[in-house]
């Protein structure tokens, strides 16, 4: 599939809302706002089930990798998912600097 149609099709599906169960999350990271290094898509197949993840990395920006974004639509196809929502943005790596101490 290609990039565009990938990208299209994901923000389709996002754009629906709650339609129920199963449920795929969609959630970026990476170290900068501008760079997502990682995907985790999470499937939950009915309220208060613990979510499967699946994570998928790559040295660029996995948001412009045709191949991950083909799986992502994959995935979701496979899963029949009725609801797909995707977290907003890139969500910073947690580094080790980041760890604070607690008492």
């Amino acid at each position: 599939m290609h990039l565009d149609k990938a990208r299209k099709r994901i923000a389709k599906l996002t754009s629906k809302g709650f339609a129920g169960y199963p449920h795929i999350e969609l959630a970026y990271f990476g170290a900068t706002a501008n760079c997502a290094t990682e995907v985790v898509i999470s499937f939950i197949i009915a309220e208060g089930a613990e979510p499967q993840q699946q994570r998928f990395v790559s040295t660029q920006d996995v948001r412009d990798d045709e191949a991950i974004q083909s799986v992502l639509i994959k995935i979701i196809d496979r899963a029949d998912a009725k609801t797909v929502t995707e977290i907003p943005g890139v969500l910073r790596h947690r580094s080790k600097n980041d760890e604070t101490e607690t008492s």
